[in-house]
């Protein structure tokens, strides 16, 4: 009896996992099965399990699964295993790598009446991620659940009031540029920069998924920081457009990285990514500077959707 499940398990497994045929979970488990992954804490059906197994598999179109060990003892039974494949298409909104990935887990299972009741998992999309070299801030993956208590009662924070906030922080307006496979230069307006450390030589910035710029950023080994100075509004403009040829019109030169730096720029680096921190809607890049430039002139100041003169301050 306990060969007939093992050998039941082991080949919807490798109908599923490896075949695509998700259908071969249906007869193996439980109506109120439950998956509960170790490293997130969430807990899912078998509907979520069969879309993640497919959106991992469109993936990693050569994904190959190997069981190593089934262990069994009454109505525990624990899977061992090793998956290989190539990271070729998107993944969650993660551009592809082009990178191999060999990962391991073990599943440890809880059996009612033959079939699977819980199962519970070291191993998940967002593990996968991690492997591949791309890790993710817990939050990344978690679903919406309001928790802010508001006026309104909705439980869901008003975007003004966000929008708001963010209007009382002044911050400079830089242009974040990289080259995509081509080798053709692309770039976008950010104000999401900022310095981590100066030793070791460390920043970061913001991108959101959605910008045409974000895959080529994401699959670049270096970007560039362009802050801008306040003869560059029109370059901002460009910037923050949906103009097709950024550079057109532009003049720049290209860094020792072969990172397009904007000229006119009050400053400009060039930095080697060395993480891809995904959090919801944006990716936060992580970046060790190799070459910085300055110049004699003034950036520009942004405030509450405006652009100012970064010349005219007064100190306090």
């Amino acid at each position: 009896m306990q060969q007939t499940i093992n050998d039941s398990v082991t080949a919807a497994w490798t109908a599923a996992w490896d075949e695509g045929d998700v259908t071969a979970f249906d007869a193996i488990v439980t109506p109120d099965y439950q998956r509960e992954s170790t490293g997130t804490g969430k807990v899912s059906g078998l509907k979520e399990l069969q879309q993640e197994i497919l959106d991992v598999r469109s993936a990693f179109p050569d994904l190959t699964t190997r069981i190593e060990k089934v262990i069994a003892s009454g109505d525990d039974m624990a899977i061992f295993w090793k998956s290989t494949g190539t990271f070729t298409q998107p993944l969650r909104g993660v551009p592809p790598t082009g990178r191999v990935v060999e990962t391991r887990g073990s599943n440890a299972l809880t059996l009612r009446d033959g079939r699977i009741a819980h199962e519970q998992v070291t191993w998940d999309a967002v593990e996968l991620l991690a492997h591949v070299g791309i890790p993710s801030l817990s939050s990344a993956f978690e679903d919406e659940t309001p928790e802010v208590v508001v006026d309104n009662l909705s439980g869901n924070l008003p975007l003004d009031i966000m929008k708001g906030f963010n209007r009382q922080f002044i911050t400079g307006v830089t242009v974040v540029t990289t080259v995509d496979e081509e080798g053709t230069p692309r770039g976008l307006a950010a104000n999401s920069y900022a310095s981590i450390s100066l030793d070791p030589p460390l920043v970061l910035v913001c991108v959101q998924k959605t910008s045409s710029t974000y895959p080529a950023l994401f699959q670049s080994s270096h970007f560039g920081i362009n802050i801008l100075s306040n003869n560059q509004l029109g370059t901002v403009q460009t910037f923050a457009s949906k103009t097709p040829d950024k550079f057109a019109d532009l003049e720049w030169h290209t860094g020792p990285n072969g990172v397009p730096l904007i000229d006119g720029s009050a400053a400009s680096l060039e930095a080697e990514i060395k993480e891809r921190f995904q959090a919801k809607t944006h990716t936060i890049f992580v970046g060790r500077v190799r070459h910085a430039e300055v110049a004699d002139v003034d950036p520009m100041i942004y405030k509450a959707g405006h652009f100012f003169d970064g010349a005219q301050l007064e100190e306090l």
